[in-house]
Formats: structure tokens, sequence, C-alpha cells
């Protein structure tokens, strides 16, 4: 059974891993990868990466990707969106913070950010309007 607005919308909010799928070249299936995101129902979905990095050149040659979110229990339910990529900006530490913090326990988060600053270089920031979406639970 398909979500309703509001459920799909709280269920993208949670902290899933996403799989991030995006066009990358016309001979190929799309590039799907897992990611962290962020989302707040009737928001904008955003996501960071290298800027150079494979998915980044990927989305700003499509300019739009889609985004699955999934769980299995207690049952089986999913969220996907796709649509246009609004805005891209450079990742700001809070941004940095945020992100960690809704996937790593609150204890490791400084470390993380430190090292990921550290060792993983400059990030963007990319930001998606949902336009199209489709969801079900299926229990």
């Amino acid at each position: 059974m398909a979500l309703s607005k509001q459920e799909r919308e709280q269920f993208l909010s949670e902290a899933h891993i996403g799989a991030l799928s995006v066009v990358e070249r016309p001979d190929r299936a799309p590039l799907t990868v897992p990611i962290w995101y962020q989302y707040t129902p009737g928001g904008e979905l955003w996501v960071r990466t290298g800027p150079d990095s494979r998915k980044a050149r990927a989305i700003r040659a499509a300019g739009r990707f889609s985004l699955m979110v999934e769980h299995t229990e207690p049952t089986v339910r999913y969220v996907s969106v796709e649509g246009p990529v609004t805005r891209w900006e450079a990742s700001t530490d809070d941004q940095a913070w945020e992100m960690a913090a809704r996937y790593i326990p609150q204890d490791k988060v400084a470390g993380f950010v430190e090292f990921e600053k550290e060792n993983l270089g400059e990030h963007v920031a990319i930001f998606l309007r949902p336009d199209h979406w489709l969801s079900a639970d299926l229990g």
C-alpha cells in the first residue's frame, strides 16, 4: 500500500542509509551508491560529497538524481524520491556536524568530522527538490 504524503515525508526524514542513483552514461545503467542524506518534511533533500567525486560529476552533468531508502522491520517499507538539483554550495562545518550526528553516536561525531576534514578534503552540499515520489508499506 502506498504511503500518505505525511507518512512518506516522515519516513524519509528518518536516518536511513540512502541509495543514490544518477545517470552517468547513456550506455550504462545508473550509477547507484550508498550515501548519508538529510531531509526535513516539506523541504529539500541534501547530500554531501567531494566536489570531484564520481557521483558529483554525474549529478552535475545530469542535473538531477534519485534517492531510495528502505527498512525491513517491522514491515518492508520504502520511499524513493527523484528531482532536480536546486543548488550546490561549499559544505560548512555545521553541515558536516549535522550529517555525522544523524548517523553516528554523539561521542564519535567530533572525531569523525575532524578525520573527514583532515583526510577527505573539501565537500559540497547538493540539494534536491523531490518532484516524484514512490512509496509503499508491504506489511
